[in-house]
């Protein structure tokens, strides 16, 4: 079987390291930057960065549409922390000018975690997607507030306010608030299950 092709969206944000991560995985990683670049890919990565910075340069670069609707289509996507908030229906505490490809019934509360001073590695636990545990690594990391009936939260982390969910699926769609592309003496469990079952 020939192998996926992965797109990392390569506006803004950890390209290099999810395209590290996507070749440990066996898959192939391609840069997307342009409309016509999501037609060579079977699935696509938006990593974390600035969400409203990437959600304007998706405008400027006429990429927002197309991919809207590629998502809207069936195309596989995976976000990561900004892209979590990009991919959300709904935002707590965005920019007034926040504007989100509105693909995944979920509610995200922006920089949950606390500012960039309040970053933090947890161990995280990936048992319900195969995956050993992992470290997790939190960036001015948002939470999932509420979800749809067809999400499914598939792990958790606890704060001094509760557990709230950092993982979860929503069909073709799947979204953590943490960083799986960053540390790289661990399994790439999010990105295989990804690449495995979500992109399947």
């Amino acid at each position: 079987m020939a192998s996926k092709r992965i797109g990392v969206l390569a506006l803004q944000g950890d390209v290099r390291e999810h395209v590290h991560a996507i070749s440990q995985c066996d898959a192939i990683a391609t840069l997307v930057r342009k409309a016509e670049d999501l037609r060579s890919i079977d699935a696509l990565i938006i990593p974390g960065g600035e969400s409203t910075t990437i959600s304007k340069l998706l405008k400027i670069f006429e990429v927002f549409e197309p991919l809207q609707m590629a998502i809207e289509d069936g195309l596989p996507v995976f976000g990561t922390c900004a892209g979590m908030i990009l991919l959300a229906k709904n935002i707590i505490d965005g920019s007034h000018d926040q504007e989100t490809l509105a693909t995944m019934d979920v509610t995200v509360r922006r920089n949950a975690f606390g500012r960039q001073v309040d970053s933090f590695e947890t161990e995280i636990d990936l048992s319900q997607i195969g995956a050993p545990n992992a470290t997790a690594v939190f960036i001015r990391a948002p939470w999932i507030e509420r979800s749809g009936i067809g999400v499914e939260i598939l792990a958790t982390v606890q704060s001094d306010s509760g557990s709230h969910a950092v993982l979860a699926r929503e069909g073709k769609q799947l979204v953590s608030s943490f960083h799986p592309e960053i540390v790289d003496n661990e399994s790439y469990g999010v990105h295989q299950y990804f690449i495995r079952e979500v992109a399947s």
